[in-house]
C-alpha cells in the first residue's frame, strides 16, 4: 500500500520544479489541485498526507503549503476542517476595493468582472482584504451582487487616521476615505493623542459582521493643518519609506567623501572637455552633463554623462535593498523623499560643477542628418564645468549677442547642442512621435509653508534639447543590452487596446475626424490628427480624448517598444540617482562590457515592483498638492472663475480653473432639475428632458461654494455654461 503512496506522489507533473526550489520537495500546488478534482468530495488534511505520503518531518511545512494555497484562494476548508476547491462550492476569490460611501467591490481573481457589495457585506472587511465570495443575485443596476464568505487575509494593519470623540467614545476616520468603517480606539490605548489629531493607529481586532475594528494609537503625528502635515500624512497613508534603516546609514558613513586614487582605475579621462549640466533652478541632484563637437564632413560627437550610482550602490548590500524598495525618489512640493541618502544623492553620485566625478557615458556618432550611426559605452570620470538652468540656456541661445561672463567660453558647445537638438527634432517628427502639448504648474509659497500662488511652468527650448539628449541614450542603451542578449527592464508602451480605439474612433467621427492605421495605428497617425486638430477651437477636448485612449507605460523585462515616443527598443539610462530601473541598466552594461551576465531573479516581479513604487509616488504628491490647493482655495468661497470641464464623470463634472490652476467639481445634482445621462464614449453628461448637454472641454462660468480639507475636495456650482458643441433638443 505504502508503494502505491510512493508512486502517486511521483507522478507529480511538476517535481523537477519543486526540486529545483526545495531541497525536500513537496507536492506542488497544482498536483494537490488535481488531486481534490479528482476525489469530487471534500478531503480532510489526514486523508490527504496519507494519499501523498507526507512523513511527519514535512508535516509543518505541508501544512504552510496548504494555508497559503488557502490565503491565495486556491482551497478553502469547511465546516468539518475538510478541504474544498472554491469553485466548487461556488466561491470567487477577490480583492476589496471599497468605495467612500460604504459600498464597495470584489475583485475577482480572474480579471472576469466587479462583484457589488452592499454596506452590510463592506461592514465584514477592509479596502483591500482578500475574500471568498459568493454571488447572491443582480442589483437594481444590473450588477452581480456578491456576499463575503470569508476573509482569506487582512491586509491592513496599520492606518493613517483623524482622531474623533462622540459621547466620551473616541474613534479614528482613515485618511484612505476607501476605509469608511470607524475604528474604535479601546479603552486606554489612545497614548497621549487629543481627538482632532493626525495619528498613526494599529488595528487590535478586525472588522466582522456584529463588531466594528478596534484599534490602539502608535504614534502621534501631529496637528492636521502644521505646516508640513500633508506630506507627513501622504507619506504614511501610501507607507512610502522615508526614514533610511540603521544599516544604510552605516554603509552610508563608510563611504570615503571624496574620491579616491582607486576610484579613478580603469575608467575613460573625460575630464578635459566642457560637460556642463542643464536643469531647473530648484535642483539638487544632477544625474547628467552633456557635450557635443562637430566631427569631420558634417558629423556630431554627443556625449551624455550619467552618474555612476552603480559605483557605490552594489546589488544585494543595505544600500541597493533600500534602493528598490523606495523604487524612486518622490517630489513632493517643497520636500523631497531621495531614494539614496543625501550623501550620494546630492553629494558623491551628483554630478555637481568644479569637482571630478564618476559618470556612465553614452558616447555617440551622429550622421549629418542627426542618425545615431555609431555609439560606445564605457565608465568615465569626468569634471562639469558649470550648473546651468533651462531658463539661461535658452536665453543664451536665444540672444546670443547678451550672453554674460559665465556662459560666454561655453557658448560654441551649447550651440553645438542645439544643433544636434535641431537634428534629432526633425527625426522625432519624421518617426511620428506624438507630442501632446502639456501645462505644468509650480506652486509659489509663503514664509507660513502656504501657497501663495500656482504660477504654469513653460517649456523652452532648453528643456526640449535636455530631453532630446536623454531619448537618444536610453535607445543606444536599450539596443545595447538587446544586441548582446544582456536582461534588463524596458520602459515599455504598449499601444491602445482594441476597446479603447473602438470608442476613439466613435468620438473622432462626430467630429468628422478619422485615425488612420485600422487596428493597429501606429505613432505617427496620431501624431498626424493632432496636426490636423491644430487651431480649431476644440483642440483641447480632441487632444485630451486621443491622450486617454493610450495605455500608461510600465517597466518589463519583455521589450516590447514605446507607443508614444515611436522606439522599437527603449529603457531607462539616464536617472539612476532617482529611478531604480536605471541602476539596473547601469549594472547591465557594466556587466556587458565586463563580458558577463547580469543574472537579476524574478524579474518580471522587479518590473511590477518598479512600476507599482512609480504609481506610489504619484498617488501620493497628487494627495499632498490637492490638499495645499484646498488650503490654498479655503478663504476663496464664494468667488467665480472661469475655467474647463476637464473631465466628466457619472456624479457630475470636474472643472479646472483659468489661471488659478485649481480643479474642482461641480455634482450632478447641481446641473439642474432633469435626469443627466453619462456617456463614457463622447465623455458627456446628457439631460434626458432639457437635452442639455455637457461635455469634456466645455467652457463654464462656476462659483465656489465648500472647500472640503479632510477629504480634499472642491465643489463648485453653475454660472454660466457655454458649451462648444451644440445642445441637442429632444422633440415634444
Amino acid at each position: 500500500m505504502s508503494t502505491s503512496k510512493s508512486s502517486l506522489r511521483s507522478q507529480d507533473p511538476f517535481l523537477e520544479r519543486e526540486k529545483t526550489l526545495y531541497d525536500s520537495p513537496l507536492p506542488s500546488r497544482e498536483f494537490i489541485l488535481q488531486i481534490l478534482e479528482k476525489e469530487g468530495v471534500p478531503v480532510t488534511v489526514e486523508k490527504i498526507e496519507r494519499m501523498l505520503s507526507i512523513k511527519s518531518p514535512e508535516r509543518d511545512l505541508f501544512s504552510k503549503r496548504l494555508r497559503a494555497m488557502e490565503r491565495d484562494g486556491q482551497l478553502m476548508r469547511n465546516r468539518k476542517n475538510a478541504l474544498c476547491l472554491p469553485e466548487k462550492i461556488d466561491l470567487i476569490p477577490a480583492r476589496i476595493e471599497g468605495h467612500p460611501e460604504g459600498y464597495g467591490f470584489a475583485i475577482r481573481d480572474d480579471g472576469s468582472g466587479d462583484i457589488f457589495l452592499g454596506a452590510r457585506e463592506m461592514h465584514k472587511v477592509l479596502h483591500g482584504d482578500r475574500v471568498m465570495v459568493r454571488t447572491i443575485g443582480i442589483d437594481n443596476r444590473g450588477r452581480p451582487e456578491g456576499s463575503v464568505v470569508e476573509v482569506l487575509q487582512h491586509v491592513n494593519s496599520r492606518l493613517v487616521a483623524r482622531l474623533h470623540e462622540n459621547q466620551g467614545v473616541l474613534f479614528a476616520v482613515a485618511e484612505n476615505k476607501r476605509i469608511n468603517q470607524d475604528l474604535l480606539v479601546a479603552p486606554g490605548q489612545a497614548n497621549g493623542a487629543i481627538p482632532g489629531q493626525v495619528v498613526m493607529i494599529e488595528i487590535m481586532s478586525q472588522p466582522s459582521r456584529n463588531s466594528e475594528p478596534i484599534a490602539k494609537v502608535v504614534e502621534i503625528i501631529g496637528n492636521y493643518l502644521d505646516p508640513g502635515m500633508e506630506v507627513e500624512i501622504a507619506l504614511r497613508k501610501h507607507e512610502l519609506p522615508h526614514v533610511f534603516p540603521e544599516a544604510v546609514i552605516k554603509q552610508t558613513q563608510e563611504i570615503p567623501d571624496q574620491l579616491m586614487p582607486s576610484d579613478y582605475l580603469d575608467r575613460e579621462d573625460i575630464r578635459h572637455l566642457p560637460l556642463v549640466t542643464i536643469d531647473g533652478e530648484t535642483a539638487k541632484d544632477f544625474d547628467d552633463a552633456v557635450y557635443a563637437e562637430p566631427l569631420k564632413q558634417g558629423e556630431y560627437r554627443l556625449i551624455v554623462a550619467i552618474a555612476d550610482v552603480s559605483h557605490y550602490v552594489k546589488e544585494g548590500d543595505a544600500l541597493d535593498k533600500e534602493a528598490y524598495d523606495r523604487g524612486n525618489s518622490v517630489y513632493f512640493p517643497r520636500r523631497v523623499i531621495p531614494m539614496l541618502p543625501e550623501k550620494l544623492s546630492n553629494g558623491l553620485c551628483s554630478l555637481n560643477p568644479q569637482v571630478d566625478r564618476l559618470c556612465m557615458v553614452c558616447d555617440m556618432t551622429l550622421s549629418p542628418e542627426g542618425v545615431i550611426s555609431a555609439y560606445r559605452f564605457y565608465p568615465g570620470v569626468m569634471h562639469s564645468k558649470a550648473r546651468l538652468t533651462y531658463t539661461e540656456v535658452a536665453q543664451a541661445l536665444l540672444t546670443p549677442q547678451r550672453v554674460d561672463k559665465k556662459l560666454q567660453n561655453l557658448l560654441p558647445q551649447l550651440q553645438h547642442l542645439e544643433h544636434v537638438y535641431r537634428l534629432f527634432l526633425a527625426l522625432r517628427q519624421d518617426r511620428g512621435a506624438i507630442d501632446f502639448s502639456s501645462s505644468e504648474t509650480r506652486m509659489i509659497f509663503d514664509d507660513r509653508g502656504k501657497i501663495e500662488s500656482i504660477q504654469p511652468v513653460e517649456r523652452n527650448e532648453a528643456h526640449r534639447l535636455i530631453e532630446e539628449c536623454m531619448l537618444a541614450a536610453n535607445v543606444c542603451a536599450a539596443n545595447y543590452l538587446l544586441e548582446n542578449h544582456q536582461g534588463t527592464l524596458f520602459r515599455i508602451h504598449p499601444p491602445p487596446t482594441v476597446e479603447r480605439l473602438k470608442a476613439l474612433r466613435d468620438f473622432l467621427g462626430e467630429f468628422g475626424l478619422h485615425l488612420a492605421g485600422g487596428d493597429k495605428p501606429k505613432a505617427k497617425d496620431y501624431a498626424e490628427l493632432l496636426k490636423k486638430i491644430q487651431q480649431r477651437p476644440d483642440q483641447n477636448l480632441l487632444e485630451t480624448v486621443l491622450l486617454r485612449s493610450l495605455q500608461q507605460a510600465v517597466y518589463s523585462p519583455d521589450n516590447e517598444g514605446h507607443f508614444g515616443l515611436a522606439y522599437e527598443a527603449y529603457t531607462h539610462f539616464t536617472s539612476p540617482i532617482r529611478r531604480y530601473p536605471d541602476l539596473l541598466v547601469h549594472r547591465a552594461i557594466r556587466a556587458t562590457l565586463a563580458g558577463q551576465k547580469l543574472k537579476i531573479d524574478h524579474l518580471p516581479a522587479v518590473g511590477e515592483h518598479c512600476s507599482l513604487t512609480e504609481r506610489r509616488a504619484d498617488e501620493a504628491t497628487r494627495d499632498v498638492e490637492s490638499w495645499l490647493k484646498c488650503f490654498y482655495m479655503k478663504d476663496r468661497v464664494g468667488e467665480e472663475f472661469n475655467g474647463t470641464v476637464s473631465s466628466v464623470t457619472s456624479f457630475g463634472l470636474f472643472v479646472a480653473l483659468d489661471d488659478v490652476f485649481v480643479e474642482g467639481l461641480i455634482h450632478i445634482s447641481e446641473l439642474g432639475a432633469d435626469y443627466y445621462r453619462y456617456d463614457a464614449n463622447r465623455h458627456q453628461l446628457l439631460g434626458e428632458r432639457t437635452g442639455m448637454r455637457y461635455r469634456l472641454g466645455d467652457r463654464v462660468l462656476v462659483q465656489l461654494v465648500r472647500v472640503d480639507m479632510e477629504n480634499n475636495k472642491i465643489d463648485f456650482v453653475m454660472k454660466t455654461h457655454r458649451s462648444k458643441s451644440s445642445r441637442k433638443k429632444k422633440s415634444s
